[in-house]
């Protein structure tokens, strides 16, 4: 079988994280898989996996689009895909039109996959017409079906996205060298109560949550300090200025470490006694959630979207209502004192050869 995925670009993220995991796992499987894209830091990655990758610019930015129609109806001439599973929608309505410049008998079967709470509208209806609809939670499942009512229910597909239990386990500990390294680096994190907030800097991600909810811990007599980690994107700078302020003005500084973007996020994880997750918008899945559950840390996290199904099947009291820092301060300050235990290690569905084997079985569906 030759599988064909199609999105914008190959920089780290988790849409292309999936693609990659989805490459490694159908080339084990003995299937044929290609990527196409604009390109970015993990296509080594997936050609290291035993994929192919082309070169395509099928981007907003690209200003010539309809000529990348053209080329990309020749590109499915040329390279015979059985299946074309398109991730985003600038690549699906390219996908679509090139479809309009084939004859039938020469279009492959068509998977689109919503990873993300896209905005409803026309040019997001296109993720609703492939011959099967990916929904990577329930909740972008019924996103769809409230949305766009004229979706063959029959055609929606809930796999969710997966975590590879080979490296993310509740036993994982860092190396003694990166023990030592991230305390040197990090010497005021001795003798406090760590929490993990991971995420670029945004106004969704909850990072204007911290100064509150730190005032409430400190005042409870927790000896609080949180990690925030992530990375400032060009635009955002006056966003993070806006949010050392704030924490300023809390008198919180002392128990706040901003960190950029890191590759090691799992062995953070791993060393922090809870993982937050204070996203005011719902996430369609929450991805670095069930990497902290699967390592077995407590993760306290608002109640909406894909994170709300996780919690709810692992460690549901770690829950609160949404945009509620006060009710995330108490949480936490009765976990300082009574640590939580997991329900039950990650399990199905989350399982990454889980997720393999059911799109391994969707695709031989479509043929």
């Amino acid at each position: 079988m030759k599988i064909m995925h199609l999105l914008p670009a190959l920089s780290s993220g988790g849409v292309e994280q999936v693609v990659l995991e989805l490459c490694r796992g159908m080339v084990q499987c003995g299937e044929e898989c290609t990527v196409v894209s604009a390109g970015g830091r993990m296509v080594e990655q997936v050609r290291a996996a035993g994929a192919g990758h082309i070169h395509r610019s099928i981007e907003k930015k690209n200003p010539h689009l309809l000529i990348e129609v053209w080329r990309m109806a020749k590109l499915l001439k040329k390279e015979k895909p059985q299946i074309v599973h398109v991730h985003s929608r600038v690549p699906a309505w390219v996908l679509h039109l090139a479809y309009r410049l084939l004859p039938a008998r020469q279009r492959p079967a068509l998977v689109s996959s919503f990873h993300g709470f896209h905005s409803v509208n026309a040019y997001s209806r296109i993720m609703t017409r492939g011959d099967a609809v990916v929904a990577v939670s329930q909740c972008i499942r019924e996103h769809i079906l409230h949305n766009y009512p004229s979706t063959p229910r029959e055609r929606i597909h809930v796999i969710p996205n997966s975590v590879d239990t080979s490296l993310f386990f509740p036993s994982f500990r860092p190396s003694e060298e990166w023990l030592q390294q991230w305390r040197a680096e990090h010497p005021e994190l001795t003798g406090r109560y760590v929490l993990c907030l991971p995420g670029r800097i945004s106004r969704i991600k909850g990072q204007s949550h911290v100064a509150p909810l730190l005032e409430r811990l400190l005042s409870d007599g927790v000896p609080a300090h949180i990690l925030i980690i992530g990375e400032t994107k060009r635009g955002k700078e006056k966003l993070a200025a806006e949010l050392d302020a704030q924490i300023c003005a809390a008198g919180v500084q002392n128990h706040v470490s901003r960190i950029n973007h890191r590759s090691d996020l799992r062995e953070i994880m791993a060393v922090s006694n809870v993982v937050l997750n204070l996203s005011l918008q719902p996430e369609s899945f929450g991805k670095v959630t069930l990497e902290a559950l699967a390592l077995g840390r407590p993760v306290v996290g608002y109640d909406h979207g894909g994170v709300s199904e996780q919690l709810r099947q692992f460690l549901p009291e770690g829950l609160v209502p949404v945009g509620n820092p006060q009710a995330a301060a108490e949480r936490l300050a009765s976990w300082y004192r009574n640590p939580p235990q997991l329900r039950e290690p990650v399990a199905s569905p989350y399982l990454r050869e889980d997720m393999i084997r059911t799109y391994l079985n969707l695709y031989r569906s479509l043929l």
